[in-house]
């Protein structure tokens, strides 16, 4: 037993399953240089919220993910790619907690008579807003009668 010794256990690494690299959309399709203008390439690295996706996501080296990177950005400044995009979801659960809608409520506690008379109700604002339009109706009749007399 003196004479056996252990050999070292393999790392978990190790005994993964090796992974195939992802190749890049520019090496399948063979482009030579990124073009800021070929939007349809540049959206293949952009995420839903137009965000720039990683060289791990991608499958770029690195002088690809920076040339990318560049047309990306300047293709952003002359507006042929928006900056971000607002990605609409459903929220969980709701937030009213069981309360009834504002409308139903208002509905059931006035009538329609109800609710002419609260929009309908008159203001001293009001009676100072028709004497000035009064006011600025005679100087504009003034004014024009001055320059037909001219």
């Amino acid at each position: 037993m003196a004479g056996k010794k252990k050999q070292p256990r393999m790392s978990a690494k190790d005994l993964r399953k090796p992974r195939k690299k992802k190749v890049s959309p520019i090496v399948k399709d063979k482009i030579e240089y990124v073009d800021y203008k070929d939007v349809n390439l540049l959206r293949a690295f952009i995420s839903d919220r137009a965000k720039i996706g990683g060289q791990r996501v991608s499958g770029n080296n690195r002088q690809q993910q920076r040339d990318v990177a560049k047309a990306i950005k300047l293709a952003r400044e002359l507006a042929l790619i928006p900056y971000h995009q607002r990605v609409v979801s459903q929220r969980k659960g709701d937030r009213r907690r069981g309360r009834p809608d504002r409308d139903d409520a208002r509905s059931e506690n006035m009538s329609d008579e109800d609710m002419d008379d609260v929009v309908m109700a008159e203001t001293p604002a009001d009676d100072f807003v028709e004497m000035a339009s009064d006011e600025n109706s005679e100087i504009v009749e003034e004014t024009m009668e001055e320059v037909v007399n001219e």
